[in-house]
């Protein structure tokens, strides 16, 4: 089984981070979408990442499929809390957590066009989504000991470890860790998890 995908996108991480945790071995094929375009289009027409390819020659995208795929044949207990409570909270904090993925990939792509076709007025309110999004998040965080749904990780902490990286390294600039505590603490507890190390954002 290979996963293609850089590690520095939040997506490839998240799903390389939870094949390891649920015991799913898998080859990772480091490519990116800009600068390995044709070999990736060569294997994957689509060029997106996560690619995940099945030994039997299958393709799935996405790493919330790919997810939920890993969940359905992968060992140990779930990453999904199972009461309706819990859940729900995970799948709203999930929720905020991809959001925050998706507004950062944004600023990124925008970076990328020439700077005479950039959108100021766009870029403005992504970044007002990218913080609300992180501040919402904050206020889940914020007063938790533990992981963000009860003692044990689940898939939120998983997604909002990931995204936080991600923006960090990012948009260090647009959402500090000094208005952000919660978060900077709950993330660096993750990143010291050995799935997490062994899977660095690089």
């Amino acid at each position: 089984m290979k996963l293609i995908g850089m590690l520095d996108s939040p997506f490839v991480r998240r799903a390389a981070i939870t094949l390891t945790l649920k015991g799913i071995p898998f080859e990772h094929l480091s490519l990116s979408v800009f600068r390995n375009f044709s070999e990736f289009q060569s294997i994957n027409p689509l060029v997106k990442a996560p690619t995940l390819i099945g030994d039997e020659g299958w393709q799935m995208v996405d790493s919330s499929m790919i997810i939920d795929w890993a969940e359905s044949i992968g060992t140990g207990a779930s990453l999904m809390p199972g009461e309706p409570t819990a859940r729900l909270r995970a799948l709203r904090l999930l929720g905020l957590a991809l959001t925050a993925c998706e507004k950062s990939v944004q600023i990124v792509y925008e970076g990328k066009r020439d700077e005479n076709h950039r959108d100021p007025s766009w870029l403005s309110r992504v970044e007002g989504q990218l913080a609300s999004a992180y501040a919402a998040l904050e206020q889940e965080a914020t007063g938790r000991h533990g992981w963000l749904v009860g003692e044990t990780l689940t898939q939120a902490d998983i997604t909002v470890a990931v995204a936080w990286g991600f923006t960090q390294l990012m948009q260090p600039e647009l959402i500090t860790t000094a208005r952000h505590p919660a978060l900077a603490a709950l993330s660096a507890r993750a990143e010291q998890l050995p799935a997490f190390m062994a899977l660095p954002p690089t």
